[in-house]
């Protein structure tokens, strides 16, 4: 076994852990990734139906009133 060989059987597996790195994100998991995607908007759609977020302290309460 020579080097060209080692650099044919690597390249071979890199391939197949990206296939299964694609397998992985495409497959029915994509609930979990579109509630993951939606976490940074979750404080503004408190603030637009009239709910006050849990993350203000309260001198910003008072701010708001």
């Amino acid at each position: 076994m020579d080097i060209n060989d080692l650099r044919a059987l690597s390249v071979v597996l890199m391939f197949i852990t990206f296939i299964g790195i694609i397998a992985y994100a495409l497959a029915g998991r994509r609930d979990r990734f579109k509630d993951a995607a939606n976490l940074p908007f979750a404080d503004d759609e408190a603030s637009t139906h009239g709910q006050e977020p849990d993350n203000q302290d309260s001198s910003d309460r008072e701010h708001s009133k």
